[in-house]
């Protein structure tokens, strides 16, 4: 059976590599970028940055700060009637996975009008909405390499997942020196759902040797950088390899898909508006302890790819220390649990029957080694809450 591979058309690697901007606009016939942000990436100076490396080609970029976390059908709207109203022939996705989404989602939406919802999955968007040159910041969502967005529809509280080539940026900058300004919680959170990224693309049902491969190299990179960059945010090396291991991941699930652990973790973020990262690091010990019957072997080769296990030791071994160190790392990241979070327990319990359901309908549960049931779901959201 073979496995088909879908890339950007152009990725860069390495420090500065976002200075490629202007030739990877040129490569393309474009000359006349929208900069889709957020207000944090205006105050850094970041899109100041790529403007002024524009400006030196004479390629002028207007900018679009209005992005918010965790995008929501209407927060793309104002951005979708720029892009409408404007003469724009390309965008630049600069920031973390938010406005990397909301890139994705404007540049259809603005071409081709709709709503969201009429590209929500199991449609597949093939068609091609105005090509994105994708620079992230964050060393955490790979959402520069990936089909995907997700969008949340604020009227039903659901993450709408959308998916398809359409969605696929053209070009990819990955430049580590973005991300060594990041703070420390924002650090920690978009590390880990890197982690979960690598670690559910190995364990997937969809896996391949293709998948398999880029996603054991992410965990060997991202495992030992992690505390070091929550610790010191100026280590160049280790914000290198969390970079690099962030976007490798992003491969690997893009094509092996995400499972359990993203499946309950949307239902979470949207109800309680818990950041995507977090929402999966609360996650990540519990799901794994529940799923490693399924997949002893795979999990055991998890441990072993982030250094927490030897080759001596035996599987159920290497899954013990799996599993100690997936709880070692939420402590010393502080990690909250929904309760430490903010989230009430009387509204949490009372939306366990409707988040089971969601994380079911995204069908990520299903590429799980080992596939809950609803009753499963909602045991294993009480058993987070404790």
């Amino acid at each position: 059976m073979s496995t088909q591979i879908i890339l950007p058309r152009m990725l860069q690697v390495g420090e500065n590599a976002s200075h490629a901007t202007p030739n990877i606009l040129a490569s393309l016939g474009c000359r006349h970028p929208l900069i889709i942000t957020d207000k944090m990436m205006v105050q850094l100076g970041y899109a100041e940055k790529i403007q002024a490396v524009l400006a030196e080609q004479d390629m002028p970029a207007d900018i679009f700060d209005d992005t918010v976390p965790e995008p929501t059908v209407a927060s793309i709207q104002a951005g979708v009637k720029r892009i409408q109203e404007g003469d724009y022939d390309s965008i630049i996705a600069l920031g973390g996975g938010s406005p990397i989404d909301s890139a994705k989602a404007m540049s259809i939406l603005g071409k081709f009008g709709g709503e969201m919802r009429d590209y929500k999955f199991p449609r597949v968007v093939t068609e091609a909405g105005l090509p994105i040159i994708a620079i992230p910041t964050t060393a955490g969502t790979g959402s520069e390499v990936t089909k995907v967005t997700i969008i949340t529809d604020e009227k039903t509280d659901e993450k709408m997942l959308c998916m398809g080539i359409g969605f696929m940026p053209v070009a990819a900058l990955v430049d580590y020196t973005l991300t060594l300004s990041l703070p420390a919680r924002i650090t920690a959170d978009t590390g880990i759902d890197a982690l979960t990224h690598a670690m559910e693309a190995y364990v997937s049902k969809k896996a391949s040797l293709y998948s398999d491969s880029q996603a054991l190299e992410a965990m060997r990179l991202i495992a030992p950088n992690l505390r070091r960059v929550y610790h010191d945010g100026s280590d160049k090396k280790a914000r290198e390899e969390m970079m690099l291991g962030s976007t490798l991941a992003g491969v690997a699930f893009s094509n092996a898909s995400v499972a359990l652990v993203h499946g309950m973790s949307r239902p979470i973020g949207a109800a309680f508006h818990v950041p995507h990262g977090l929402s999966n690091a609360m996650l990540l010990p519990t799901v794994t302890e529940y799923s490693i019957p399924a997949a002893v072997e795979r999990y055991a080769d998890c441990a072993r790819a982030m250094g927490v296990a030897t080759e001596q030791d035996d599987n159920a071994s290497a899954n013990k220390k799996l599993l100690a160190e997936l709880r070692a790392l939420n402590d010393e990241l502080k990690v909250p649990t929904p309760e430490q979070f903010g989230i009430e327990r009387e509204a949490y319990m009372g939306l366990l029957d409707t988040m089971a359901e969601q994380a079911l309908a995204s069908g990520s549960p299903n590429n799980n080694p080992r596939v809950p049931s609803a009753d499963d779901l909602i045991k294993l959201y009480k058993q987070l809450w404790w």
